[in-house]
């Protein structure tokens, strides 16, 4: 298959409520429409402020064969520019963060400042315009200490996600969080295979014991919302509000990035994702105690957050290429607590960094089968919902 209307005719046949055609994983058409459409169309989490704190540092962000050199520039500002340089097109920064004065190309030696401005480049000639060959800029975002970089210079709007999503954020203190630990997953599967994955908990209570011993996703509604009356009897002592937002990718308005909040009980005797239900950092922002609950954001088709009462987790799942992914966490706590007195990293990655590595291992036997020409789709469950929505919205995305 390679023909625009053999591809349109693919998508347009899609079943509803069922899991996608294997042609959707495997075909090398379908990825590169992917590329165009959803990939480098949407925003996503490429770090936070607090790794870059002086100017000059700087960090790396990628999607597929694009990366984004994210620095702090000498007005303290964040900005993002091409990791390519404008001579021959070499890639300017080969590691992934650090600090500097200036760029070099390691090719020919040509010179940028933090700013993007090339400062030197030898044996030019005499009419070549130096200010006209500056590092081309990336479409940024700085959305409450967190760095967001979209690869389009068309980008769809934050603004409703910074108007609505800005109580959720204050209530757990987002401006005042740093990194305590990140890690990255590599996954060789298609990248959609990871997050349908991270959508569902259908396979939560046999994949994943430690996941499920604590939290409430896996249980039938009537049981989870008396679990989640009592919590929301706590909200008030605790220093929470009652908020629900529903605004993802399928409901946003045209031009608007999606985005979606919600707060769901934990089991009684688990103050937050730990080993042993215990606190394992600082409480967050505006909290008082805890009241034994766990909140969902999400911002865009990429980034993914979890917030306890004393840390947050940041889920972000991008392609390598078509047939690999990778799965960038970044565990978040209170920017005036220490390491070693106020937390412990391997307890404060303990919970998330377990399942990320089952959940790996469900990914890429899921995408072996995918690949058996005896596969063939099947329908979603009932807790599979989220999955088949964000299925829904990548093959319209495609559609259009």
């Amino acid at each position: 298959m390679s023909d625009t209307h053999a591809l349109q005719e693919l998508i347009a046949n899609r079943k509803a409520g069922w899991s996608l055609d294997q042609r959707f994983y495997t075909d090398p058409d379908i990825y590169e429409l992917e590329l165009q459409k959803i990939l480098f169309r949407n925003w996503f989490l490429a770090g936070h402020v607090s790794q870059i704190p002086n100017n000059g540092d700087f960090i790396v962000g990628k999607m597929d064969k694009e990366s984004a050199i994210i620095v702090r520039g000498s007005d303290g500002t964040v900005k993002a520019f091409a990791n390519v340089c404008r001579h021959r097109g070499s890639l300017i920064c080969l590691n992934d963060s650090g600090s500097v004065r200036k760029f070099e190309c390691p090719y020919h030696g040509w010179m940028y400042d933090i700013d993007g401005n090339l400062t030197a480049a030898r044996s030019m000639p005499d009419e070549f315009d130096r200010s006209t060959h500056g590092l081309k800029p990336v479409s940024i975002e700085i959305l409450a200490g967190m760095i967001f970089i979209c690869f389009s210079e068309n980008p769809p709007s934050l603004e409703s996600a910074k108007k609505n999503l800005a109580e959720p954020f204050a209530m757990f203190g987002f401006e005042n969080l740093k990194v305590a630990a990140k890690k990255t997953y590599p996954i060789s599967a298609n990248w959609k295979l990871a997050i349908e994955n991270y959508q569902e908990c259908y396979h939560c209570a046999t994949a994943h014991p430690e996941y499920a011993k604590m939290h409430t996703l896996m249980l039938d509604d009537t049981k989870r919302d008396r679990i989640q009356g009592k919590m929301l009897e706590r909200f008030a002592a605790c220093g929470l509000k009652q908020i629900e937002i529903d605004h993802i990718d399928t409901a946003a308005p045209q031009g608007e990035q999606g985005y979606g909040y919600s707060r769901t009980a934990m089991f009684e005797g688990y103050k937050t994702g730990s080993r042993d239900g215990e606190a394992v950092a600082p409480l967050l922002g505006q909290l008082k105690d805890y009241d034994n609950g766990a909140s969902d954001f999400s911002i865009g088709p990429f980034t993914f957050l979890l917030a306890y009462s004393d840390h947050v987790v940041g889920y972000v799942f991008t392609p390598v290429d078509a047939l690999n992914c990778k799965c960038e966490i970044y565990w978040l706590v209170r920017d005036d607590a220490v390491a070693a007195k106020d937390y412990d990293v391997d307890e404060l990655t303990w919970l998330w960094d377990v399942t990320t590595k089952a959940d790996k291992e469900i990914i890429v036997n899921n995408w072996k089968g995918v690949q058996s020409r005896y596969y063939e789709p099947g329908p979603f469950s009932k807790m599979e919902d989220p999955e088949s929505i964000y299925i829904d919205w990548i093959v319209r995305e495609l559609a259009t």
